[in-house]
Parts: structure tokens; C-alpha cells; sequence
């Protein structure tokens, strides 16, 4: 009896050892399965921002006319330019030009919403701001956001 006894403990033991190794077995292949699904996270992402940064090294549109590079977008409303080769705002605060990368928030009652811009279509230099005065003349504010010409020009007649 004692034989029998110490056989099914024998027995019990060898099972134990099986499922543990069973169970070891299936957690190695979770951690390979779990790296694996890592990497092509990893690997989708960075594709995503190649693809990203191909996207804004896209030509920059012509205008079929000037010949230049439509880089300006002005803004009546707010009487502020963006440069969408910086990408950054030009805007005026206490009488000064500034420039950000965003329009501080409440700047004059601006809304992403609300956003009325014309093209800059003949100028694609460094300076805009020597234009403002007659961007502001020939495009002046208007709340419906209504404009006779779509495009804008900088250059004097």
C-alpha cells in the first residue's frame, strides 16, 4: 500500500512538473508574440512620419501668372500674415510685429472658425510686413468674410 502511495505522489509531482513547463512554454510565446506585435507598432509609426515629412516637403504651389510661390496667407480680420514655408504667424501686438507658431488665443476675437485668408500671389520673399498697409487697404475687414478677389497681390502698381 505504501508503494501504491508513494507511486501516485510520484505521479502527482510528474503532472505538476508538465503544466508548469506547459505553462512556462506558453509564457515564452506570449513574450515573443507581444516583442513581435511591438516592432511593427514601432515600425507603422515610423513610417507614419516619413510619410509625414515627405508630405511637407511637397512642392509649394505656383501662381500660374507671377511665376512665384504662393507662401503668404494674409488675414484681414486680424490683420496678420502666415508663412507657410515657417510656418509660422505674423501678427501685431502693442504697435510690434511679432511672429509665433501659433495666434495667441483671444488675439483680437480670432476663431480657427472664422478664418478668412487671402493669398499673397506675387511675393515670396522674406518681407511681407511692407506690404500690410495696402494688404489692410485692399482687403479690409469684413465679418462676413466676403471679398471681391480671392487673391491678394504685394507688388505696387
Amino acid at each position: 500500500m505504501l508503494f501504491i502511495g508513494l507511486f501516485e505522489i510520484n505521479s502527482y509531482v510528474c503532472d505538476v512538473n508538465n503544466r508548469m513547463q506547459n505553462i512556462r512554454a506558453t509564457h515564452r510565446k506570449m513574450k515573443k508574440i507581444l516583442f513581435s506585435i511591438g516592432i511593427v507598432l514601432l515600425t507603422l509609426t515610423a513610417n507614419a512620419q516619413a510619410d509625414r515629412k515627405k508630405a511637407d516637403k511637397a512642392p509649394p504651389l505656383v501662381d500660374p501668372v507671377t511665376k512665384c510661390n504662393l507662401r503668404y496667407y494674409y488675414y484681414p480680420n486680424i490683420e496678420a500674415y502666415f508663412d507657410t514655408q515657417k510656418s509660422i504667424y505674423y501678427y501685431q501686438e502693442d504697435g510690434q510685429w511679432k511672429n509665433a507658431e501659433e495666434i495667441p488665443s483671444g488675439y483680437r476675437g480670432y476663431s480657427m472658425n472664422n478664418k478668412v485668408s487671402v493669398y499673397i500671389t506675387d511675393y515670396d520673399g522674406d518681407d511681407v510686413l511692407q506690404f500690410q498697409k495696402r494688404h489692410k487697404k485692399e482687403y479690409p475687414y469684413s465679418p462676413n468674410g466676403r471679398f471681391m478677389r480671392k487673391m491678394a497681390t504685394a507688388s505696387n502698381d
